[in-house]
């Protein structure tokens, strides 16, 4: 099993900049990689970023150039660096971790306020 803990969120004024944090613990040594999602009031969820154990990262293209996804191996942590952010933002925030047997791993979610 992984346990995921997220912290970082909050209000924010539009332009503004939050980095959100993933702290895994568990058994890490089964990730094969971490990502973050969001989901908006009434909407799906959001796939938004994805790192994996080597360090590639990926992006949808609707947070490409603003977020910056990025990881501790040594403490198991990964971050989020949000900038530009956008009242379109306003979401709850979640973590997720994958393992090599298939198994997904969520975090409790965090809520992100983006204010005009």
């Amino acid at each position: 099993q992984v346990q995921l803990v997220e912290s970082g969120g909050g209000t924010v004024q539009a332009g503004g900049s939050l980095r959100l944090s993933c702290a895994a613990s568990g058994r890490t040594n089964t990730l094969y990689a971490m990502g973050w999602f969001r989901q908006a009031p009434g909407e799906g969820r959001e796939t938004l970023a994805r790192i994996y154990r080597n360090g590639f990262a990926t992006y949808d293209d609707s947070v490409q150039g603003r977020f910056t996804i990025s990881r501790v191996p040594a403490n198991d942590t990964v971050y989020l660096q949000m900038n530009t952010l956008k009242p379109g933002d306003t979401a709850v925030y979640y973590c997720v971790a994958h393992d090599n047997g298939g198994k997904n791993y969520w975090g409790q979610g965090i809520q992100v306020t983006i204010s005009s």
